[in-house]
């Protein structure tokens, strides 16, 4: 009953300011342990059950999807919530705005999003801040990472393994975001030899902070669900070539076929109850080629504890909500966890 309240009285607002409203009331609960403890009784699961993956032990599979907190700004409070782990970002080595507004659309009825934020980000130095305290309940935290717009693809990596070497030191893992539709022509990067050259000096850069802080920092890259056959074959191999850790299934997707009405055909990635087929599908032809010992984590469209379940059952050991939790509250991670804990 709170949820829908809250709800519905955030969805009378923009959906940016909607957004904005939002992670600045979890920032305040998450901000004292009083705050944090509110949320952890109204929200927090009742049973759990651990994941052991990537060489990191998550307090349940059901985490937050990049994309929710960009600046890290309520990701303790966030992780109160229930989370097993949280994801912040895209961070971008350098502060930027992203795309003008308006660059949100919310279809209701449709229970989806459309956005064209295109990484607005306060960059490295100001992110990496605000993650110094200890992980609430023991949380998980990603990292995940991209290049800022004005540099050139020829020169991604060098973006990249900047960030690695930012948050090596503050990140339980870090994510390589290779397939957002908002930043121009960062999608080229997700295949074939770009791939491999980028996903290989990522590596390089890891394993160099490792040397120097003595811990091993796990690296993933995030995957668009639109990837034909062969495109996705090339980005397997590319994660095979370079010893990436896992993979994250998957982005939005530019697709509209499932969708309708005035908003629908707005720029952007699309995420919500019309991805959940198509990012489903994605896991389980991952899986079906990698086999069972590639890490791989569900997200796009899982708006139910069902649909959770279902994408484990495509090959997912972990999964992920964004859209989920604006439709549905934050209810519906406790909702989650208790139902793959069974």
């Amino acid at each position: 009953m709170i949820d829908r309240v809250l709800r519905d009285a955030l969805f009378l607002l923009e959906s940016e300011r909607s957004h904005d409203t939002a992670l600045q009331l979890l920032a305040v609960a998450g901000a004292t342990e009083a705050g944090r403890a509110a949320l952890r009784t109204m929200y927090g699961p009742r049973t759990q059950r651990p994941v052991s993956l990537m060489g990191l032990t998550f307090p349940n599979a059901v985490g937050l999807a990049a994309g929710y907190d960009k600046g890290a700004r309520a990701w303790a409070g966030l992780a109160t919530l229930g989370f097993g782990h949280v994801e912040i970002g895209t961070v971008t080595p350098k502060p930027q705005p992203g795309n003008p507004r308006p660059r949100v659309f919310r279809l209701t009825e449709q229970a989806c999003l459309i956005n064209r934020l295109g990484f607005p980000s306060e960059g490295a130095d100001v992110v990496h801040r605000r993650l110094g305290p200890a992980r609430p309940y023991g949380t998980v935290l990603g990292v995940n990472i991209g290049k800022n717009k004005d540099t050139p693809l020829e020169e991604a990596a060098s973006d990249y393994t900047a960030l690695v070497h930012a948050f090596a030191d503050v990140a339980d893992y870090l994510t390589v975001n290779v397939s957002s539709p908002n930043t121009p022509g960062l999608r080229k990067l997700q295949t074939g030899a770009a791939l491999t050259a980028l996903l290989t000096a990522v590596v390089a850069a890891r394993d160099a902070c490792t040397e120097r802080l003595g811990r091993r920092v796990p690296v993933t890259v995030k995957l668009a669900p639109d990837l034909d056959d062969a495109d996705l074959d090339d980005a397997l191999q590319a994660v095979a070539d370079a010893a990436i850790d896992g993979v994250i299934a998957t982005n939005t997707t530019l697709d509209r076929d499932r969708v309708h009405g005035p908003l629908a055909q707005e720029t952007g990635g699309l995420s919500g109850a019309a991805l959940t087929a198509k990012a489903t599908d994605v896991c389980r032809r991952i899986r079906a080629r990698a086999g069972d010992a590639l890490p791989l984590i569900g997200v796009g469209g899982i708006m139910t504890p069902d649909d959770a379940q279902a994408r484990l059952d495509a090959g997912a050991d972990l999964v992920q909500l964004y859209t989920g939790v604006v439709f549905g509250g934050p209810g519906l991670v406790r909702q989650t966890v208790e139902r793959l804990a069974r």
